[in-house]
């Protein structure tokens, strides 16, 4: 199940599983011939952007971009992104993956970027985490990520906090990354009318996008 989003490369490699054997022109030639194409779309919207000043405290960037972890649950990434939806509302989707895995651990979706969307992300985060293994949660240095409640509750958790530089979006690269496959491969395609769909079609693609997708 490829979610139509795959190119030859992608079904070469899942081909070698089933003991496929043959090379990715082979499979280029294959798909061309039989008129498979890899649907992706594109919108250009405004990103969503959390940054207010320095409404808190920052906390220091403890990964700079070494993104090469290979021990699950060390290190996380988390961020809230925007979709439009109709009615000329907004959907908010907040999530943390983990770095060595890819795996997205956690998510929330709401109508407002507010304070329980950041906790019912954390809180669902409590059950696949590891507080032995002191893991980090890098985010950008979005207002949510400041105050004291969100600190509070990484504490308590038993997690260290780290924070992109001002304005630099590679800094959290692994979830930005997420969020943009996310669009393009799923909710672009869709007009969606409201959150119940939003969470339906977020929901499917993070259990293929977990367990599925290569």
């Amino acid at each position: 199940d490829s979610n139509s989003t795959y190119g030859y490369r992608r079904i070469w490699k899942e081909s070698l599983k089933v003991g496929f054997k043959n090379s990715p022109e082979t499979i280029r030639h294959l798909m061309t011939k039989l008129k498979l194409k890899v649907v992706i779309f594109s919108k250009h919207t405004s990103g969503y952007c959390s940054y207010k000043g320095n409404l808190g405290k920052i906390a220091p960037n403890t990964l700079k971009q070494k993104f090469t972890e290979t021990e699950p649950l060390k290190v996380l990434h988390t961020d809230v992104t925007q979709i439009r939806l109709r009615k000329d509302k907004w959907g908010y989707i907040s999530a943390v993956l983990d770095q060595a895995s890819g795996e997205i651990l956690s998510y929330s979706i709401s109508l407002s970027p507010n304070k329980l969307l950041i906790l019912d992300t954390l809180e669902k985060l409590k059950q696949n985490i590891v507080p032995s293994l002191k893991p980090i949660l890098h985010s950008d240095q979005g207002w949510h990520y400041q105050l004291k409640y969100y600190r509070d509750t990484l504490k308590t958790m038993g997690i260290e906090q780290s924070m992109s530089r001002k304005g630099n979006c590679h800094d959290n690269a692994p979830i930005e990354s997420f969020f943009n496959l996310l669009k393009r491969e799923c909710l672009y395609r869709y007009n969606i009318d409201d959150l119940t769909e939003l969470k339906n079609l977020v929901a499917k693609y993070i259990n293929w996008y977990n367990n599925k997708r290569i």
